[in-house]
C-alpha cells in the first residue's frame, strides 16, 4: 500500500523551515498597535510559552497517547474500524495529532480511505523528520479555531482578548474543544454547544488525571465570558493604516503582504496622533454646530416602537466616534429622552439642543430655537456625543478635514488624519486632495522677493489694484480681505497680515517665471502651478501633504526633505529586513562639507556623486585623525543622506521671522500702533515664541488653511466641502454656543487654525520653548517702523529688523538723527521716494 500511495506523498521537508501564515501588523513608533491586515490571525508562540494546562487540555481531548505512539494510533484505528463495521459511520476518525498537521498541512478534509491512508504514511514521515514537542507546536500554531483565528495565541485574543498565559481553566476547556469542529463549537455562534463541548473536555482532563475533582467541579459552574475581540489596536489611525497596506502591497505583493506576518513600524507619534484625531474632529463638530441644525438623520416608520425593536435598530446602527446613534423616545418642554446604543435611556437638557438652529444655507442660520419640538420629535433616529459629563445633539457633518504633522529635520509623518471619519469616507484628503492653497502660498512667494532685492523693510504699496484685462473683456480687482489698505507698508507686515495686493505685486516685482521655480524648488509640481498673477493669492491646488513639505523647508533652515511613513519592517520573528534612510536637513553637516577642498564642486559638469564621495573621504579622514573629533554629523550619516537645499539658510530665517509677526503682531499697543497678525490667536491658545504660522483661504471661502511650525515640529490643517463648488459661508454668534466663539465669515484663521493650536498645545506640552537659531550671515540694525530706513530713535517708533549681511538700509529716515557715518552711503537697497513703490 505504501509503495502504491508513495509517488502522490508530498516531502515533509518543508516542515523543519515551515513559515506560518501570519498577518501583517502595523505599529507607531512607539509600539502601539495602529491596524492588523490578513485573512488569518494567527500569533506563533513556543510550546514553552503556553501554559501546561493548555497543552494538556489539547492532548487529552483529541491525542492522550500522543507522546507514546509513533504518528499512528493503532488502537484508536482498531477503535474506529470496529465501529464502521458495527455502524457503518465513520464517526470516529482515530486521527492523532501528527495525522490532524499531516492533513492541514498537505490535505483536503475529505473523507475517504485513499486520503486516510496518505495522511497515515505521512505521519508516519513526519514522526521520523520532527521530535513530538516540534511537532505538537506546530499543531498548536497551525490548528483551525474558527472566527479567523488559527493556533491557540490568536484563538485567546479573538474569544477573551488575553494572551494564553493569562487564560483560565474554563476558557482553556473551551479552546481545547474547538478542533473537532471550530464553527459550530465556538462560544460565539454557539454557546451552549460549546459549553456542553467544554464540560466533555474538562471531563477527559479529570480522567487523565490533569485536574482534580475540585478543579472540575468548580469549571463546570463557570459562564461563558467569550466574547469577539478584534485585534487589540491600542491606537485607531485608519488612515494611516491604509496609506502602509497600500505601501506594503506595492512593495511585495497581496500574499505575501497580508501572510508573511511583517511588523511595519511607521515614524506616527502615538501622543501627537490622538491630538491630531480629536482637534480635527472637535474643530469639523464646532464649525458644523455653528452652521445650524439640519434634521434628524431618518423618520423612522410606524412608531411608536416598543423596546425590543429599539434596541434591534440600535444595535445595527454604525457610530462615528464621537458620534453615538440614538432614537428620541420622548420631548419635553425644553428636554428630550433618547434611547442610545450601548447606553440606554438618556435626557438631553436644554444645553444639549438650544444650538440647534434651523440650517438654511451655508451662509445662514434660521432663528434660536425656544422649544424642544422646534428641533426633534418622538421617533426621530439622531446622533449624540458626550459633552463632559453631559450629552450633546449632534449630526453627522458634511464639511471635511484633514491635518498632516511632520518632523522638519527629515520628513518624518508624525501624525496624519485624512478626513473626519474613514467608515463615513476612506477618501484621504492628506495625500489625495489636490485644493486651492489661497494664501498658504504667500510665504513661498515672499521667500523669492526676499532673493530679489526685498528685505523684510522693503517697503510695498498697499492699495487697490485695478487693471484692464483686453483679452478677457473685464478689470482684474484683487482686493485685501477685509478690504483695508495701509499705503506703504513693510513686508514683514504685509505677510503677517496677509494683504493679498502685496503679494500681486511681489509677483509682478520679481516675475512669474521665477516665482514659479522658486515654489518648484519647495517641491510642488510644476503642472499645478498656473501661470497667471492669481497664484500670487494661491490659486494653486495642492494637497495637504504637499503644503507641509513645502513649509519644513523654511522651518528646517532651507533644506526639501521628503515625508515618509514607514521606519522600518521587521519579519513575523524580529529581524530586520528594512529601514527607512531618509534624506536630512543639516546646516552644520553642510558647513562642514563646504570646508572641504572636494565640495562644493567647482566645476558644475563635475560628477556630483564623485565630488560627493570624496568630500566624505577627506571628511572621515579628518574625523579619524582628531579634527572633527565627535562633531562630525557628516561622517556619522553619510554625504547622500543630506537633503538639498531648497533655499538658503538665511532666506528659510527671514520668512519665519515674518510667519512669527503672523502669530504675535507688532507695533505698540500703548501708543496706539499696535497690529495683529492672522494667526494671532495662537499666540492666545498656546502663549510661546517659537511657533510661525500663516493663515491661507481661498476665493469664497471654499477651502480654508492653516500651516506652521516650531524647529522640531511642522503641521498643516486644512478644511472645506469635498464638493468644491460649495463655500464654508459664515454664521451670527448666539450665546447657545459660547464654548466656541467663533462667527461671522468664515476663513483660515476661523476655521482651519483652531485644529493646528488644538493639536499643537498637546504635541508641544512641555517641551520647552527652542527659539529659531540665527543663521551666519544675517545682521540686525534698528530700522523706522513707518518707512524701513535707518533710525537712531529707541522708541515705540523703531525696531530691530533682520537682514542679510549687505542688504540693510544705509539710509536714514527724514526724522531721524544724522548719518554718524562718514563718507557717502551707497545703499544696497535703495529707498528711491519719488519712484513707484510696488
Amino acid at each position: 500500500m505504501y509503495y502504491y500511495v508513495k509517488p502522490e506523498l508530498p516531502s515533509v521537508a518543508v516542515l523543519k523551515d515551515v513559515r506560518l501564515q501570519t498577518p501583517m501588523r502595523v505599529y507607531s513608533a512607539d509600539g502601539e498597535l495602529i491596524s492588523q491586515f490578513g485573512e488569518k490571525r494567527r500569533i506563533p508562540l513556543s510550546l514553552s510559552d503556553m501554559p501546561p494546562e493548555l497543552v494538556q487540555a489539547f492532548l487529552a481531548t483529541e491525542d492522550s497517547r500522543f507522546y507514546e505512539h509513533p504518528g499512528i494510533d493503532f488502537v484508536g484505528l482498531a477503535r474506529a474500524a470496529v465501529n464502521l463495521a458495527l455502524t457503518g459511520n465513520k464517526s470516529q476518525g482515530a486521527s492523532t495529532i501528527t495525522m490532524q498537521l499531516a492533513r492541514n498541512f498537505f490535505l483536503t478534509r475529505e473523507k475517504t480511505y485513499i486520503r486516510k491512508i496518505k495522511e497515515v504514511f505521512i505521519s508516519w514521515h513526519i514522526e521520523q523528520l520532527l521530535t513530538k514537542d516540534e511537532i505538537l507546536e506546530l499543531y498548536l500554531n497551525k490548528i483551525e479555531l474558527g472566527h479567523r483565528a488559527f493556533g491557540v495565541g490568536a484563538a485567546a485574543q479573538v474569544y477573551y482578548g488575553k494572551d494564553v498565559k493569562d487564560l483560565s481553566l474554563p476558557e482553556i476547556a473551551v479552546l481545547a474543544g474547538l478542533p473537532k469542529a471550530p464553527s459550530t463549537l465556538n462560544p460565539i455562534s454557539n454557546p451552549d454547544r460549546a459549553m456542553t463541548r467544554r464540560n466533555v473536555v474538562l471531563g477527559r482532563m479529570l480522567d487523565v488525571g490533569v485536574i482534580t475533582q475540585a478543579q472540575y467541579d468548580e469549571a463546570v459552574k463557570a459562564p461563558n465570558t467569550a466574547k469577539y475581540h478584534g485585534a487589540e489596536i491600542t491606537l485607531s489611525a485608519h488612515y494611516v493604516a491604509e496609506m502602509v497596506r497600500r505601501e506594503m502591497v506595492e512593495l511585495f505583493g497581496e500574499d505575501a503582504a497580508y501572510g508573511e506576518g511583517y511588523q511595519v513600524y511607521t515614524t506616527i507619534n502615538s501622543k501627537d496622533q490622538r491630538a491630531a484625531q480629536d482637534a480635527l474632529i472637535t474643530n469639523v463638530l464646532n464649525y458644523d454646530r455653528r452652521h445650524g441644525w439640519r434634521g434628524p438623520a431618518k423618520k423612522l416608520e410606524d412608531w411608536p416602537w416598543d423596546q425590543e425593536k429599539i434596541q434591534h435598530f440600535l444595535k445595527r446602527q454604525e457610530s462615528y466616534r464621537p458620534l453615538i446613534p440614538a432614537i428620541v423616545t420622548e420631548v419635553a418642554e425644553q428636554s428630550a429622552k433618547v434611547q442610545v446604543k450601548g447606553q440606554g435611556e438618556l435626557t438631553l437638557d436644554w444645553t444639549a439642543l438650544n444650538w440647534a438652529r434651523p440650517y438654511v444655507d451655508d451662509n445662514r442660520q434660521g432663528p434660536v430655537p425656544e422649544k424642544a419640538e422646534q428641533i426633534l420629535a418622538s421617533g426621530d433616529f439622531v446622533y449624540v456625543r458626550p459633552n463632559g459629563e453631559g450629552w450633546l445633539l449632534a449630526q453627522i457633518p458634511e464639511v471635511n478635514s484633514a491635518l498632516v504633522s511632520l518632523r522638519p529635520e527629515d520628513g518624518a509623518i508624525e501624525a496624519l488624519v485624512g478626513g473626519f471619519n474613514f467608515s463615513l469616507s476612506k477618501y484621504n484628503r492628506v495625500t489625495q486632495a489636490k485644493r486651492q492653497v489661497g494664501s498658504n502660498i504667500k510665504p513661498f512667494i515672499y521667500s523669492a522677493a526676499l532673493d530679489n532685492g526685498f528685505t523684510l523693510a522693503s517697503l510695498v504699496n498697499d492699495a487697490p489694484i485695478n487693471q484692464w484685462d483686453r483679452t478677457q473683456g473685464y478689470a482684474w480687482r484683487p482686493k485685501n480681505s477685509p478690504p483695508v489698505y495701509n499705503g506703504p507698508t513693510r513686508l514683514r507686515l504685509g505677510l503677517a497680515q496677509s494683504k493679498n495686493v502685496m503679494s500681486v505685486r511681489l509677483l509682478r516685482a520679481v516675475g512669474i517665471d521665477k516665482v514659479i521655480d522658486r515654489l518648484t524648488d519647495y517641491g510642488f509640481p510644476r503642472d499645478d502651478l498656473p501661470r497667471n498673477e492669481s497664484l500670487s493669492l494661491g490659486s494653486a491646488s495642492l494637497t495637504p501633504l504637499e503644503v507641509a513639505r513645502g513649509f519644513t523647508a523654511i522651518a528646517n533652515g532651507g533644506f526639501l526633505v521628503e515625508p515618509y511613513l514607514i521606519d522600518r519592517i521587521e519579519d513575523g520573528y524580529g529581524k530586520l529586513l528594512w529601514m527607512a534612510s531618509p534624506k536630512l536637513a543639516c546646516g552644520q553637516c553642510e558647513q562642514m562639507l563646504n570646508e572641504t577642498p572636494a565640495w562644493p564642486l567647482p566645476d558644475p559638469a563635475q560628477d556630483q556623486e564623485a565630488a560627493m564621495d570624496a568630500a566624505f573621504a577627506q571628511l572621515q579622514q579628518q574625523d579619524d585623525s582628531g579634527h572633527w573629533q565627535g562633531q562630525c554629523p557628516v561622517a556619522a550619516i553619510g554625504v547622500n543622506r543630506l537633503a538639498k537645499r531648497a533655499i538658503s539658510a538665511q532666506t528659510a530665517f527671514l520668512v519665519t521671522q515674518a510667519m512669527e509677526s503672523t502669530i504675535w503682531g507688532g507695533g505698540s499697543w500703548n501708543h496706539g500702533t499696535g497690529w495683529n497678525g492672522t494667526g494671532w490667536r495662537a499666540a492666545r491658545e498656546l502663549k510661546r515664541h517659537d511657533i510661525a504660522g500663516k493663515t491661507g483661504t481661498t476665493n469664497e471661502s471654499k477651502d480654508a488653511w492653516f500651516s506652521g511650525f516650531m524647529p522640531s515640529l511642522q503641521a498643516t490643517a486644512w478644511i472645506g466641502f469635498d464638493d468644491h463648488r460649495r463655500e464654508l459661508g459664515g454664521s451670527t454668534r448666539i450665546k447657545a454656543i459660547e464654548d466656541d466663539p467663533i462667527f461671522g465669515k468664515e476663513g483660515g484663521a476661523k476655521s482651519a487654525q483652531p485644529s493646528w493650536n488644538a493639536f499643537m498645545k498637546v504635541a508641544l506640552y512641555g517641551q520647552p520653548e527652542k527659539g529659531f537659531a540665527v543663521p551666519p550671515g544675517i545682521v540686525t540694525v534698528r530700522i523706522d517702523r513707518e518707512t524701513g530706513k535707518l533710525t537712531r530713535a529707541t522708541d515705540y517708533t523703531s525696531r530691530f529688523e533682520f537682514f542679510k549681511a549687505g542688504t540693510e538700509p544705509s539710509s536714514f529716515a527724514r526724522d531721524s538723527l544724522a548719518n554718524p557715518f562718514d563718507g557717502p552711503l551707497t545703499p544696497s537697497n535703495p529707498d528711491k521716494e519719488e519712484e513707484e513703490i510696488f
